[in-house]
């Protein structure tokens, strides 16, 4: 059943939706479209269901659409836009997010000595088959020891040593403040000293919460709220080089990576949804809300970050991320590469949602 959270309104309730490029969205929907026919995505609990999404995934994937006004009649065709507020505000929010491009070596040298691991082998997935009495719910991933199932190491302890000697390395990165946020964007383009391009995506986690360290110097008073972004936490560390492992290592959470291939330099890493990112239009939702594939409006006025004006876009729900909580919360994917990072770096915005819900489950709302 849908949920009430839902206001279904009109598209000319949306800003800005007749002058929005949605040729960019739809081709960003039809590789979620194309990726359904291997592994259908789970429905998440407000009520836009798969079921309700597979005909429309179909139908997309045999319509030939080659400009911005035929997406349109595409997405007007199926959907409807509804209204969207997370409870608690009465409004939605935005953050940004994406891939690094980083120098990195294929072996350990004296410069680049910071590693990414790749997922461990006693590293286990954790749900009710096997979580034992007591064990914190958060965690979806534990260490499988000889005789139980227990907490995995955390930042401090794995950068300490605590998985030296396993071979986990993948490539070596020379600062750990740019090792740390990948970490927290979860995927990045290796430069690699031999000339190679490589990349690496999320594989698994610790399993420990993420804490923000943003969050950290904002409570701290070390940077002022309207002045919060990724360059001035950067320039905070650089500033303060005998308080960076410190202030790191609050943040328990730590991500082990894969080897994932560059395809198509101009999309970014493939991500929970399964299919490569697009910059500017795929979006990380809460995925026990929301489902994969999905597509929402957002309109942010005061972002101005892409393009200087006011946002306005439609995007495709193809990501998530443990900080992206609530049924009006999103990161929007910015590309790939430094140009990308300023823009991510700065999104704190409020936001209105408009999902797109299917027709077939609006048919008895107003």
């Amino acid at each position: 059943m849908l949920s009430p959270l839902f206001k279904p309104v009109a598209f000319t309730d949306c800003p800005g939706w007749e002058n929005d490029n949605q040729l960019e969205a739809f081709q960003a929907f039809v590789r979620s479209a194309s990726r359904v026919l291997e592994k259908p995505y789970k429905s998440g609990s407000l009520g836009i269901s798969f079921a309700a999404l597979a005909p429309i995934f179909a139908d997309s994937r045999e319509t030939l659409v080659e400009s911005d006004e035929e997406a349109r009649r595409f997405f007007e065709k199926w959907f409807r836009p509804a209204r969207l507020e997370n409870p608690e505000t009465g409004h939605g929010f935005v953050t940004g997010f994406y891939e690094p491009e980083v120098v990195a070596s294929p072996v350990r040298t004296e410069r680049y000595t910071v590693p990414f691991l790749s997922r461990p082998n006693d590293l286990v997935d954790v749900d009710d088959s096997n979580r034992p009495t007591g064990f914190d719910p958060y965690f979806a991933f534990a260490r499988q020891t000889p005789t139980r199932i227990a907490e995995y190491f955390d930042r401090a302890a794995i950068e300490s040593g605590a998985l030296d000697g396993q071979n986990l390395e993948i490539a070596f990165v020379e600062s750990p403040v740019d090792a740390f946020f990948i970490h927290v964007q979860g995927a990045a383009r290796l430069k690699m000293t031999d000339g190679r391009l490589r990349r690496i995506t999320y594989a698994a986690k610790t399993g420990h919460r993420f804490t923000g360290v943003g969050k950290i110097l904002l409570d701290r008073g070390e940077i002022p709220l309207d002045k919060m972004s990724m360059r001035a936490i950067r320039a905070w560390l650089a500033d303060n080089p005998d308080q960076v492992q410190s202030l790191l290592w609050n943040n328990q959470s730590y991500i082990f990576f894969r080897e994932a291939a560059v395809d198509d330099a101009a999309l970014g890493p493939i991500a929970a949804a399964k299919v490569p990112l697009t910059g500017g239009r795929s979006l990380a939702v809460d995925r026990l809300l929301h489902t994969f594939g999905t597509p929402f409006y957002i309109s942010a006025p005061a972002l101005q970050a892409f393009g200087g004006k006011g946002f306005a876009r439609l995007m495709i729900a193809q990501d998530t991320g443990s900080a992206i909580v609530g049924p009006a919360r999103g990161d929007l994917f910015a590309g790939s590469g430094d140009a990308a990072g300023d823009i991510a770096g700065g999104i704190r915005h409020d936001a209105v949602f408009y999902a797109l819900v299917p027709r077939s489950l609006l048919a008895d709302r107003a």
